[in-house]
């Protein structure tokens, strides 16, 4: 079967593919490979991309978390930029996939776990997704209920938090619904209008404390590099769990790259530079509000609160686009995507955003930000560590077992070959519990809790290395030979 053309690093389906897929039934328009058309994606759009992502109050938190957990301003940023330069190695590996083959993450998830298995790692992905959702649209909602009462009567009305909130998430919810496409746009022109805010932020705390001297002054509370590696484990942790989402998903955009080079330059040079960045204007801000008011203040909106009506305004938009650039790339799209693929040919991607903006409320996002330790180690840690096994998984397999060879249109057969006989690959569901039972058995045994403060990365080595050994003679593994074969044959009929 003629079923695939490779150019330029990309690879698209025939026209005698293109039917073969659609008369699947694990086909929609959600899910299907890309047309070269599609794949429009420059670098520019990929550093706008991460730069709105980026630029949200979770990163501003969670910069304020490591503060007040005990480390100074610069121990913090480094680690929150160690974090995120981790993360982009599985973030980078997976994207080859998605730009290679325009495949979304729960038809690449296809490959590893089955096409019935796939449900696993998208369904699991998508949660997560969700709870981030739910997080953002809090934070964001609460951010407008704090400016909204410093510019009116608005505290006095009952329920004003939640009316604020509510609101909020169904903006997020309905731009969300407009798709990928959409996404892109609003990106594009967003990214430069946050950095632009997020530099003038900056520039009035300066000003204000009367320099770096006495904002930056504040000193680490650990006296000992034993009492500081207690926390910097699982800080690091957090700060690489912060994106293990989008290690994940992240063939659901670079589906739509131009080439690999787009992507790889569009990502590495904005992801830890934004991250870095943006974390360092909240520690610089809060360390100056100590200067000026005499007290940390950690809540942006708070700051904000206490300047002019017209700065509060503009204040209130940036913060409005700050979050939804945030939401409706990095946590919305997988669980749609997750939601779709359950039933490819009754649910669609705009069906999949509603029942994920309505699972973000069922999570409780407002318990999940109570206080920095439910934040940084119940949230981040522990979905940190069920999904780099996951992580490990992709990796292995499109790298390390396949060489990066994949028949595309046996990703949408019921009964093809990465099917595995019963819809499930076992060795995979193996390799994922172990590299999750690992960590989190080392939580509760004594002297081994560095295992647990390292659960992302010890998980995702372990899963990794396991299903390398287990699938390394599978028959499904196309080799060089064969898959030059079925493109040289493709490329022929498409000259013809």
């Amino acid at each position: 079967m003629k079923t695939q053309a490779e150019s330029g690093g990309v690879v698209t389906l025939t026209k005698d593919g293109e039917k073969l897929v659609k008369d699947s039934p694990l086909y929609n328009e959600g899910l299907r490979p890309t047309t070269r058309a599609e794949h429009s994606w420059g670098a520019y759009n990929f550093a706008s991309l991460w730069i709105g992502m980026s630029i949200c109050l979770p990163t501003y938190a969670m910069a304020a978390g490591l503060i007040s957990l005990g480390m100074n301003w610069w121990q913090a940023i480094i680690t929150i930029i160690l974090g995120n330069c981790i993360v982009l190695i599985p973030i980078l590996l997976n994207s080859h996939a998605g730009t290679k083959f325009g495949i979304p993450y729960p038809v690449f998830a296809r490959l590893w776990f089955g096409s019935k298995g796939a449900h696993i790692p998208a369904v699991a992905r998508g949660l997560i997704g969700a709870g981030w959702f739910g997080i953002n649209c809090w934070f964001g909602g609460a951010a407008i209920d704090t400016l909204l009462m410093s510019m009116s009567g608005w505290g006095n009305v009952p329920g004003h938090l939640w009316i604020a909130f509510f609101g909020f998430w169904l903006l997020n919810v309905w731009i969300a619904y407009r798709g990928p496409e959409a996404i892109k746009k609003m990106e594009a022109w967003a990214a430069p209008i946050l950095i632009i805010m997020s530099l003038a932020l900056l520039v009035w705390a300066l000003t204000k404390a009367g320099g770096w001297g006495p904002m930056l002054s504040a000193p680490s509370k650990f006296t000992t590099t034993g009492e500081f590696l207690k926390v910097f484990f699982p800080a690091l942790t957090g700060a690489i769990a912060f994106w293990a989402t989008m290690a994940l998903n992240i063939p659901d955009f670079c589906r739509y790259a131009k080439n690999q080079k787009a992507q790889i330059i569009g990502q590495s040079s904005s992801l830890p530079t934004t991250m870095g960045g943006f974390s360092f204007v909240g520690v610089a801000v809060a360390s100056a509000t100590v200067v000026i008011y005499g007290e940390a203040i950690w809540d942006p909106a708070a700051v904000l609160a206490k300047f002019s009506p017209f700065a509060i305004f503009l204040g209130t938009i940036g913060i409005i686009l700050a979050t939804l650039t945030t939401n409706v790339a990095a946590n919305i799209v997988a669980p749609a995507r997750a939601v779709e693929n359950l039933v490819p040919r009754r649910l669609t991607y705009e069906h999949g955003a509603i029942i994920a903006g309505v699972v973000s409320l069922v999570m409780q996002p407002w318990y999940i930000l109570e206080n920095f330790g439910n934040y940084i180690f119940l949230w981040l840690g522990t979905y940190g560590a069920l999904l780099g096994p996951i992580d490990g998984i992709a990796i292995a397999d499109y790298w390390l077992v396949r060489k990066r060879r994949i028949h595309l249109t046996e990703l949408y057969k019921t009964n093809g070959i990465y099917s595995y006989k019963t819809g499930f690959n076992t060795r995979a569901i193996w390799a994922m519990l172990i590299g999750i039972i690992i960590p989190f058995a080392s939580k509760y045994i004594p002297g081994l809790s560095i295992i647990w403060d390292n659960a992302w990365t010890i998980g995702l080595l372990i899963s990794l290395a396991l299903y390398t050994w287990m699938m390394k003679n599978d028959s499904t593994i196309m080799s060089e030979k064969d898959y030059e074969k079925v493109t040289a044959r493709t490329n022929e009929s498409q000259a013809s």
